[in-house]
């Protein structure tokens, strides 16, 4: 089965990577962010994608979408920003896994203890209905920790903040 897995960044897509190539899917990456600010933590995070990429040999495809104007000018500062950002990005891997004979899609973030798990999955089974492709569920959560020191063990840049712009300072 051909699998388009959304990758927020390098460390969260560890351990995901690691789980789903047990289970024998043919994987590509899609790094869609235009939420990850400022351009210097975005273009920080593709290159360890990058990376990663370059460590496993998984194939990924690269947006260079960046949209610091809409993300400055969110008029809400709170919990409806992070549906703002997942809606946007999972509909993007959604559309494009579509689009391009892919089986399924899948996220990186539902990795992390960070994230709003429950919103994102509800978002992707919405778009999966929408674009007619399967959404590969996994709770990636209890992995998390492994993740992050596999990420450490190659090198990889561990950010400390989400992506978005009213997330750099806490």
């Amino acid at each position: 089965m051909k699998l388009l897995l959304h990758m927020c960044c390098g460390p969260c897509s560890t351990y995901p990577l690691q789980e789903l190539l047990k289970e024998d899917f043919e994987i590509q990456g899609l790094f869609y962010n235009p939420n990850i600010h400022p351009i210097e933590e975005h273009v920080r995070r593709k290159e360890n994608v990058e990376k990663l990429s370059s460590i496993t040999g998984l194939p990924v495809i690269y947006s260079e979408d960046f949209r610091q104007q809409e993300w400055e000018n969110l008029e809400d500062k709170g919990t409806s920003r992070c549906r703002r950002c997942y809606d946007l990005r999972m509909e993007e891997a959604a559309r494009y896994a579509a689009e391009n004979g892919f089986d399924a899609f899948t996220t990186s973030l539902l990795v992390s203890p960070y994230q709003k798990h429950e919103l994102i999955r509800e978002l992707c089974e919405v778009y999966a209905q929408k674009y007619r492709i399967d959404f590969i569920y996994r709770d990636f959560r209890p992995g998390f920790r492994q993740g992050q020191q596999m990420a450490k063990e190659m090198g990889l840049y561990r950010q400390k903040y989400c992506g978005c712009i009213l997330s750099v300072n806490g």
